[in-house]
């Protein structure tokens, strides 16, 4: 029995700090992407050639990522499909930069690294998620 309680305690430590990491993320993208959209010129210049409509899908996801850190951090089932979905999103916007780089749009080397990042870092909180999810 206590073997399950230590199971079950460092499961939520576990789902806490998957939370707290996913809350920090999305905050990161709201300020970075905020700072380029709304900020003063010198933000826009640090950025380089930025591609504004990757910038923008960013920025909105951010508020999906503070949302899906909510619902990890309160254990909602349903933070796994937003999860998901947003590897999806994330996934279908890096495919269209990869067409528009592709037809000669001038870019940052790091965009094609920051959407790669956001891929495999929302991947691996889906895939925690759903096998959490088997378990219970």
């Amino acid at each position: 029995m206590d073997a399950l309680l230590t199971h079950a305690t460092s499961l939520s430590h576990k789902m806490k700090g998957t939370a707290l990491l996913a809350m920090a993320f999305g905050l990161a993208t709201l300020f970075s992407g905020g700072n380029v959209l709304f900020g003063a010129d010198e933000a826009r210049e640090l950025a380089g050639a930025f591609v504004p409509f990757v910038v923008w899908f960013n920025f909105m996801a951010g508020f999906l990522y503070v949302l899906a850190a909510i619902g990890i951090w309160q254990g909602r089932r349903w933070a796994c499909g937003l999860s998901a979905f947003i590897v999806v999103a994330t996934a279908v916007a890096a495919l269209t930069f990869g067409i528009q780089v592709i037809n000669g749009s001038v870019f940052e080397l790091r965009t094609v690294g920051a959407l790669a990042l956001r891929i495999g870092f929302w991947a691996v909180i889906t895939m925690v998620l759903y096998r959490r999810g088997k378990r219970s």
